[in-house]
């Protein structure tokens, strides 16, 4: 019996807002990420995001910390990432 279930590559789909943030090495903790997106210290697109959003590339994410803000564009989500990968997903734009 075949697969009803029909994957598709993690690009297509998008990935949660907290796991790319993990993976992607700007946050180093998917329970820190999640306290960052409940807390709305992280925005995408301009709006507050919750920690099941899905991102997929050319979105844009706001990380806030205390005074400061810091931007990154989302070149690439990967599910797994080496560690020397990891800098490849994202673009720093401020």
């Amino acid at each position: 019996m075949a697969n009803s279930k029909q994957t598709q590559p993690v690009e297509n789909q998008g990935m949660r807002l907290d796991k790319f943030l993990k993976v992607s090495r700007i946050i180093k903790r998917r329970s820190v990420a999640n306290d960052a997106c409940d807390t709305e210290h992280v925005s995408v697109n301009g709006r507050p995001a919750k920690p099941g959003l899905k991102v997929k590339p050319g979105d844009v994410i706001t990380l806030r910390h205390g005074e400061s803000f810091s931007e990154f564009e989302i070149l690439s989500v990967n599910d797994k990432a080496r560690k020397e990968d990891a800098g490849l997903m994202y673009k720093i734009l401020k």
